[in-house]
């Protein structure tokens, strides 16, 4: 019979369960740097941390599909997630590929409308989330960092709009 080479196990003995201060610290650093929480000190970020949720994927499913409910912001820890859209006949259009550090869903936050395209782990996944409910409440009791939070939401839909706008008028003059 032969033996399988390069085998992998993972074991909670071997990890690093005596500083649970490393993942959150690694955390923090990974939203500070998103447009979102920019605002916020570390003892905010700190006070944040209350309201974020963890969860793992496995390649190829489904974190969210088009047209289900917006309910939360996803920050990728590890690995790398596809956003598709369907077509009207059908067919997936690719619109982006997201790897650690990289964020998505945040206009759940803002309008909890349907969902305009789907979340597929094309690896497996960890990511963390922020559900709209738990942010409007930790907005409710932290009004001035829920206006920093509320000011990041609306930089990046602003940058992404502008982004848009920019593409549409390049592609509308190459077409002369």
């Amino acid at each position: 019979m032969e033996e399988e080479k390069n085998h992998t196990v993972h074991s909670s003995f071997w990890s690093n369960i005596f500083n649970p201060a490393t993942e959150k610290t690694d955390l923090q650093n990974s939203l500070q740097l998103i447009p979102l929480f920019k605002g916020l000190g570390k003892r905010d970020l700190s006070m944040l941390f209350n309201i974020i949720h963890r969860r793992s994927y496995l390649a190829n499913e489904y974190i969210f599909y088009q047209g289900d409910p917006g309910i939360g912001l996803y920050v990728i820890r590890e690995g790398e997630v596809n956003i598709i859209r369907s077509g009207d006949s059908s067919e997936e259009i690719h619109l982006a590929t997201f790897t650690k550090g990289d964020f998505f869903g945040e206009l759940a936050l803002v309008d909890g409308e349907r969902r305009s395209a789907s979340a597929v782990a094309k690896t497996d996944v960890k990511v963390v989330v922020i559900f709209k409910p738990d942010l409007d409440e930790f907005i409710e009791k932290y009004p001035r960092k829920g206006i920093k939070i509320l000011t990041g939401i609306a930089h990046i839909i602003a940058t992404r709009l502008r982004s848009l706008n920019e593409e549409y008028f390049s592609y509308k003059n190459l077409n002369k």
